[in-house]
């Protein structure tokens, strides 16, 4: 999946880069985004249990940040639910909780409406780091 500094479109997946980590949502109108939570501040997340999915619009989600849209390959289109079938799954989790950072958050949200697959790239890369640093340092011991 590629990202482009564009115009999101309905049913569109969308990120803002936060710090090192990104926010992801799925795209509605200007005035509808739906994301897991609002944008990870360390505010945001005291309370992770806390933490909906909810629907808010493009300002409050992108925090100010410029907004990515998803621009999929041949293979993800395939893939991928209709913008309708996106969204209606999208709405229909409206206050569902459950928030974990690794292993439920805003990323795994929007690949599983979109394309039916509970993923994270961003944990998968933590999750690599991690491995790899292990490794080193089993290595220098």
């Amino acid at each position: 999946m590629k990202w482009e500094y564009k115009d999101c479109q309905y049913g569109d997946i969308i990120r803002v880069k936060l710090g090192s980590v990104y926010h992801y949502g799925i795209f509605v109108s200007d005035n509808e985004v739906i994301a897991f939570g609002l944008p990870p501040t360390a505010e945001n997340l005291q309370n992770q249990q806390a933490i909906k999915v909810l629907a808010t619009d493009i300002n409050v989600f992108s925090y100010g940040n410029l907004v990515e849209t998803a621009v999929l390959s041949f293979k993800e289109r395939m893939k991928r639910r209709s913008p309708e079938q996106t969204v209606t799954l999208a709405r229909e989790r409206i206050g569902e909780g459950g928030y974990n950072i690794i292993h439920n958050n805003c990323e795994h949200f929007v690949n599983d409406v979109v394309f039916g697959e509970k993923v994270s790239q961003q944990e998968r890369s933590v999750r690599e780091k991690w491995r790899r640093f292990q490794s080193e340092k089993s290595n220098d011991q």
